[in-house]
């Protein structure tokens, strides 16, 4: 009656406490991504000889016999799950060792002597710690080692033949302490092969049915079984999950990402390109940019003001025999060139400069100035490229300067690109020196 009721506590108490431990979802590694729950049955070879023989040994061969068991598992980590497991079968064993010796002190015979230990049941908690995951993918793990260790309590017998000093025992309630070591085969997604080794270490000198006072015995449990993961099967098995090939796969997405932003970025510039060509085109010929001419398609010759559109009353033209450029009207030149930025490799004037613009362009309607504008860059890039934006860049100051009034045929914009340097271009600051529009009034 005891033993029964012993037996039914050790079980609710195992399961139990493998609920709680089961039920706390970590993180990222939750039911809610990996099934983390898994059920498994093995079956294999019980033996009294395990990998920690000694010399002390109350019978010299093993006699090995069938044991299967099952168990209930819940992964916390891909590193790390806490299993339930439960065992049956019988440990034999041959020839008492006659070098052993009584409480008299005398040697005993070993003869024809026999003992065979039947484990009506046993139940262990332990925690497995999967060494590496060997996987080509997330999902299925070609290859898990691992490694075991826990606590277990069981119910099991010995009956013995020609042992001297020895009885035959009942059933008894035994605490034991199960280690193993095995690996894991992926076979199917959320099915494993399971091939273990594991040594129980018995708190009990009887365990084999007799107690000569020497250490305490132990069985090997050597199995093969099969794994199945539990709940949805489109979800990968946590237990399977390879960090190193999920980083694979996040790194082939950046990638992916990557080239496809780059991709628009090249066709955005291509687009911003060809936009601003035609913005600063002259297509009707009246010297006032398409992006600033408001009234296009004007006839040729036509006089035009500096929107682009005609000249309703004809303006005086007055000749003058000299023109006098003085120091207060460099003045308002130069604070326009150091004021002047652009956005970086185009010809966009940023807005920071329009101030200063506005006064030149002031300057160029009041006192009716010829200006010239002369784009320079460093030898950074190709000639083609510098050639181009330095003329680009000439042209959309001329542009601005017309949108505020200035007569358009009195301005010239060309560029020189890095054919006039002032400064040399081995250093940052002589490149940062070429890299200039020159206004010139006359």
């Amino acid at each position: 009656m005891n033993s029964k009721i012993t037996k039914t506590a050790l079980m609710l108490s195992l399961m139990g406490l493998s609920s709680q431990l089961f039920a706390q979802d970590s993180g990222r590694f939750s039911e809610k991504t990996f099934r983390t729950w898994s059920v498994g049955v093995h079956g294999g070879v019980l033996s009294q000889n395990t990998i920690f023989n000694g010399k002390e040994r109350d019978f010299q061969t093993a006699k090995e016999s069938i044991g299967y068991g099952a168990f209930i598992k819940k992964q916390i980590f891909p590193s790390l799950g806490i299993q339930a497991d439960f065992l049956r079968g019988e440990v034999e064993g041959l020839r008492y060792n006659t070098n052993a010796l009584n409480a008299n002190g005398d040697v005993i015979y070993d003869g024809n002597s026999s003992y065979k230990t039947k484990i009506e049941w046993s139940a262990a908690l332990t925690a497995v710690y999967n060494i590496a995951n060997i996987s080509i993918n997330n999902e299925n793990a070609v290859l898990i080692p691992y490694v075991k260790a826990g606590a277990g309590y069981m119910i099991a017998g010995a009956t013995t033949t020609n042992v001297p000093l020895s009885a035959n025992e009942g059933y008894e309630e035994r605490w034991f302490v199960p280690v193993g070591a095995g690996f894991k085969l992926g076979v199917a997604k959320g099915i494993n092969v399971d091939l273990g080794y594991d040594v129980n270490f018995v708190k009990s000198d009887k365990f084999d049915g007799f107690n000569n006072g020497g250490k305490n015995d132990k069985f090997s449990y050597g199995h093969v079984g099969l794994e199945f993961a539990l709940g949805n099967k489109e979800k990968p098995q946590l237990q399977n999950y390879s960090s190193l090939a999920n980083l694979r796969n996040q790194t082939k997405e950046e990638s992916d990402e990557l080239r496809r932003a780059l991709s628009t970025a090249e066709q955005n510039a291509a687009r911003d390109r060809e936009q601003y060509a035609k913005d600063m085109g002259d297509e009707d010929n009246d010297g006032v940019a398409n992006k600033f001419d408001k009234c296009p398609g004007t006839g040729s010759g036509t006089v035009v003001d500096g929107s682009g559109c005609p000249i309703k009353v004809q303006r005086e033209v007055i000749k003058e025999t000299k023109v006098v450029v003085t120091e207060a009207d460099r003045k308002v030149v130069d604070e326009a060139i150091k004021n002047l930025e652009f956005d970086l490799g185009k010809a966009t004037i940023r807005s920071t400069s329009y101030s200063t613009l506005n006064k030149v362009a002031a300057l160029l309607i009041e006192k009716n100035f010829s200006l010239k504008l002369a784009g320079h860059t460093d030898n950074t890039g190709s000639m083609a490229l510098n050639l181009r934006l330095s003329k680009e860049r000439a042209e959309s100051i001329k542009a601005y300067l017309v949108s505020q009034g200035a007569n358009a045929s009195r301005i010239e914009a060309t560029g020189y690109g890095p054919n006039q340097p002032i400064a040399s271009n081995k250093t940052a600051d002589g490149r940062q020196k070429n890299r200039r529009v020159e206004f010139t009034l006359y």
